[in-house]
């Protein structure tokens, strides 16, 4: 009997050792979708557009504290945090093994090295053109992959979806800079100067998402991108969609009013 009790313990020890070592499924999830290389990623575009800023509406003297501003703000690890947020409170039990269970694959980790590749490369200006010129030259023809790209397009509404994030985002860096005492402009008028942008940024948009994912996803099969759309239509591929498109936004709407802030900030020589 003492021999059944110290087996059974011992069994129950072990279960317990395996519950406290398994990983979480969000944290699956996030190493599965390589959020630390997308958030390293996200920080390079951030570094890069607040030298932008700087050059645009500093003349290039923002100084150390403009600087370290948006370096702090595009901070790799925040940024991982807030996606990996939206992502457990996006996402159910059964979604997030569906994700896995499709990008924990080798066709999986390749469409995410292609996508991430990518968004690498556009960060040149001479690729992003070649990109977009690639877009032109195929938009309302009948190339194959161009119908594959434009279905995944449409199934993730991703030019809606990114012209949304971008108003908001423009939004938030103006009450920012309006805040700070960058601009004196009121809620109404900000509202009708980032609605006036609508357009133009719809268009912009159109080019670089098509042009991205045109070059992006030129080495995959037809099949292996008809896949990919496939399960981005299904209720799984859909949370997901939505929580990304969340964490992007709770990243982007904040970062963008402290943008403002602190261009406004260093308009006024302040110190804070």
């Amino acid at each position: 009997m003492i021999w059944r009790r110290m087996a059974a313990a011992v069994a129950a020890l072990l279960l317990l050792a395996v519950a406290l070592c398994a990983e979480p499924l969000e944290d699956e999830v996030a190493r599965v979708l390589r959020l630390d290389e997308v958030a390293m990623i996200l920080r390079d575009e951030g570094l890069r557009h607040g030298a932008d800023i700087e050059a645009d509406m500093l003349g290039g003297r923002g100084g150390r504290y403009f600087q370290d501003r948006v370096a702090a703000l595009y901070d790799p690890g925040r940024m991982r945090a807030a996606l990996l947020g939206a992502l457990a409170e996006t996402l159910d039990d059964d979604q997030m093994r569906a994700v896995i269970a499709f990008f924990d694959t080798d066709r999986g980790q390749r469409i995410l090295t292609l996508e991430n590749a990518g968004r690498v490369a556009m960060a040149d200006p001479a690729v992003e053109e070649l990109a977009r010129a690639r877009y032109r030259a195929l938009a309302g023809g009948d190339d194959r992959h161009m119908a594959e790209v434009m279905r995944f397009v449409e199934i993730n509404d991703l030019i809606e979806r990114n012209v949304t994030s971008a108003l908001e985002s423009n939004y938030h860096f103006l009450r920012g800079l309006a805040d700070g005492g960058g601009a004196r402009m009121t809620v109404d008028e900000i509202m009708t100067e980032v609605l006036s942008q609508e357009e133009e940024l719809r268009a912009d948009t159109t080019g670089w998402i098509y042009g991205f994912l045109l070059m992006a996803y030129q080495p995959l099969e037809r099949e292996t991108l008809r896949a990919y759309s496939d399960f981005s239509a299904s209720p799984a591929g859909g949370a997901l969609n939505s929580a990304l498109f969340t964490g992007f936004d709770r990243i982007y709407n904040t970062i963008f009013h402290q943008l403002g802030l602190a261009v406004a900030q260093a308009m006024n020589g302040s110190d804070i």
